[in-house]
């Protein structure tokens, strides 16, 4: 979705305004870290780089089976959450299922909903096009 242009002063006054606001409440809400490429509507809620391994389409191999993370055992793996909290979502519950891109490390830091209205988000290394259109043809 492109509502306004990426590199316009407008958006550079946008993102400076729109950021403080939304790394504060994102923090405080979901314990965001600012991928710049928000997808806690997939993840029930729930932050997916928050994974020490940045791990975006589910979890690793080393969950235990107390449902705990391979790395901070005294942790609840993030996967885990997101897939309990998105069955208990009105709207969005089957987005969990849905393969997502690669994080663009660029974006870091920045306003995901200003990344949404550029449409910077949604700018995919090669290979990724055939892949997502493949993932939604599968639904």
């Amino acid at each position: 979705m492109k509502l306004i242009s990426e590199n316009s002063t407008s958006t550079k006054v946008l993102e400076r305004v729109i950021l403080p606001i939304e790394k504060i409440g994102k923090e405080i809400m979901f314990d965001c870290r600012m991928c710049g490429q928000c997808i806690l509507h997939s993840t029930g809620l729930t932050c997916p780089m928050r994974c020490p391994k940045n791990l975006r389409n589910g979890p690793c191999g080393g969950v235990r089976p107390n449902g705990n993370c391979e790395v901070y055992p005294d942790k609840p793996c993030v996967w885990v959450q997101a897939i309990e909290r998105s069955a208990r979502l009105p709207i969005w519950r089957d987005n969990i299922y849905r393969l997502q891109p690669p994080v663009d490390w660029q974006l870091q830091d920045t306003s995901s909903w200003v990344n949404l209205f550029t449409g910077r988000d949604s700018v995919h290394p090669p290979g990724w096009r055939g892949a997502l259109d493949a993932d939604r043809e599968a639904r």
